[in-house]
């Protein structure tokens, strides 16, 4: 059987869907080729899992072509840094090469050519790169990550500080696990047919709603304070520059917006309904 190629397998703090996705389609039987950037010891957790895993920058077209190999099925991700459209431009090619059939990638929910953040942009023009190879890919354009939210909220241990405005203000929300259950899905099975776009939103709840969830209590911040802050959390400009407007975004909509909705997708591809912020929170490690 041929391995599945899974790029960002040794996961970030952020998501992780890449860790979630070898982990899942291991469990099916399927033999994975993981791609990793640094051999530290998330990528001896999955040798031990029983991934194949290669080191090694998805910008590098020789490492790419390489890593690609004898692969019919890949899954395309990468960290809110500098670099997206250099990896996508380079992962594409190397899969037209090698004649890969289906490519499940990571997007953002609103992502377009008019989009209020840089990084939903370049998702968009990503987009277009996989289409334009060829290569039979599936964007999945994904709402925010609890394990974004968790991530900001376990900064403080009574706020939740966000530049979001009023307290009723509706994020759409999914587990980075049901992100994976989906590439899964699509990756298992390359006889399973499918829009080339899913919007993938597992929950919708105000931000006052979502901080007590968490345990917190929600507390508007300026944006430029929280941006700065952003900074020096993430270490990357990039990252923070994203986010905040990302919260600009969530600020300003409208209603009626279709990004308020549970979409089917989950559980048509992942096999059973999205996990709510709820169930996140219960069944996360440390939490009881």
């Amino acid at each position: 059987m041929e391995p599945v190629l899974v790029t960002g397998a040794a996961g970030g703090r952020q998501g992780s869907t890449g860790r979630h996705l070898t982990a899942q389609l291991l469990g099916r039987g399927i033999p994975v080729r993981a791609v990793v950037h640094t051999d530290d010891e998330r990528a001896t957790v999955l040798r031990a899992l029983g991934a194949k895993v290669v080191v090694g920058d998805l910008r590098d077209l020789a490492f790419t072509r390489a890593a690609m190999d004898g692969v019919r099925a890949a899954y395309f991700t990468y960290p809110v840094i500098d670099g997206l459209l250099d990896a996508a431009g380079a992962f594409a090619v190397c899969a037209r090469e090698a004649g890969v059939e289906r490519v499940v990638a990571v997007s953002q929910l609103a992502a377009g050519p008019q989009a209020l953040t840089p990084r939903m942009r370049q998702h968009w023009a990503a987009e277009q790169i996989l289409d334009w190879a060829d290569i039979g890919a599936i964007h999945l354009r994904a709402a925010v990550f609890f394990e974004n939210l968790a991530l900001i909220a376990a900064t403080d241990a009574t706020a939740l500080e966000l530049p979001l405005g009023p307290a009723e203000t509706e994020l759409p929300l999914i587990a980075a696990s049901d992100v994976a259950r989906v590439a899964a899905g699509l990756l298992s099975d390359l006889d399973l047919k499918s829009d080339p776009v899913l919007l993938l939103t597992g929950d919708v709840q105000p931000i006052d709603a979502a901080a007590h969830t968490l345990g917190r209590t929600y507390r508007d911040t300026d944006p430029e304070t929280w941006r700065r802050w952003a900074i020096d959390f993430y270490g990357s400009p990039h990252a923070a520059e994203h986010l905040t407007k990302l919260w600009e975004i969530f600020r300003l909509l409208s209603e009626g917006t279709n990004l308020y909705q549970v979409t089917p997708a989950i559980q048509q591809y992942g096999g059973h309904p999205p996990i709510t912020l709820s169930d996140f929170v219960i069944h996360r490690p440390g939490q009881h």
